[in-house]
């Protein structure tokens, strides 16, 4: 699956992790060696005639950065780190939302104000479960407030925004970005889920999502999340416009802000879920700040 990563003056901290990666030659040398296929870092060091040490310090920081992924495989003696190519290409984006006028809402992931889900599913924050995995009423735990990551088989959950900001105020587009992947029972890499977004429930577009993502640690994840779970996920950014709807700059609905009713009432809901005709009934994982590859909860962005 193609996979790329766009990064602009704003994230900064990312941004400099990725050029740090591709500022030495070696690492770019490595990075065309696993464009034709995977090897573990013996290999990689004796193809390019490194120290088996410094292959595997150049790895890591291709691995921070995103450009690779690594998974353990059993070997003879323990197990050796197999790499792969994560993304087929990077875009450096030399702007800042400083140029536009843009106001943003970050909301926590366990937030939600209504849901209906079946298994599996559960909620965890940083330290640990939120009541029993696999029983729904688990969403209902006052402390679901701590949540850092969600998951569900089937259903639902809505969140409220508030719309204060449209006030006297000529709105260009807006965005809701979250970080998602399918959900299987521990992690499956080919396990496809049509997952939609619905805003003042009107359907928004529907993603199909590859898999339930593992085989690798999620960046920020905590120490005790358990390496057979999943891991992390796919950053996706829905995007409404004064001509259409789009999910990542594709186009998904001739649906414009308009049609969403924005200011109709004295909220936007934002609900995220899977069809109950879905062709891919796959689930969701759905990751906030703390768990994943993102620094991020549901974000909310207006540009007028």
């Amino acid at each position: 699956m193609d996979k790329s990563i766009s990064l602009d003056l704003d994230d900064k901290k990312r941004m400099a992790q990725v050029a740090k990666a591709l500022s030495a030659e070696i690492r770019i040398e490595i990075l065309r060696l696993l464009c034709g296929n995977s090897y573990n870092i013996n290999e990689i060091a004796e193809q390019l005639k490194l120290p088996q040490s410094s292959a595997a310090t150049h790895v890591k920081l291709l691995e921070e950065a995103g450009l690779i992924e690594t998974e353990l495989m059993p070997a003879i003696r323990g197990s050796m780190k197999i790499c792969k190519r994560a993304i087929t290409s990077v875009e450096f984006l030399v702007k800042t939302d400083l140029e536009e006028d843009a106001k943003f809402i970050h909301m926590p992931i366990g937030n939600f104000v209504d849901y209906y889900v079946e298994p599996t599913c559960g909620i965890v924050s940083e330290r640990g479960y939120i009541d029993e995995e696999d029983e729904p009423r688990c969403f209902y735990n006052p402390a679901r407030t701590q949540a850092k990551l969600l998951w569900f088989g089937k259903g639902y959950v809505e969140y409220r925004f508030s719309n204060h900001l449209l006030t006297n105020r000529q709105l260009k587009s807006m965005e809701i970005s979250m970080e998602l992947c399918s959900e299987d029972h521990e992690y499956n890499m080919d396990y496809p889920s049509d997952i939609t977004l619905w805003i003042n429930g009107i359907e928004a577009g529907t993603w199909t999502c590859p898999g339930d993502f593992g085989g690798r640690r999620g960046k920020l994840n905590p120490s005790w999340w358990p390496d057979k779970n999943t891991q992390y996920g796919i950053l996706k950014t829905w995007k409404l416009t004064r001509e259409e709807t789009f999910i990542d700059e594709l186009p998904v609905s001739p649906l414009t802000l308009e049609a969403y009713h924005l200011e109709a009432n004295a909220f936007i809901s934002v609900k995220l879920g899977i069809k109950e005709d879905a062709k891919h009934a796959g689930g969701v994982n759905l990751f906030g700040s703390g768990f994943g590859d993102y620094q991020q909860d549901i974000r909310m962005k207006f540009v007028f």
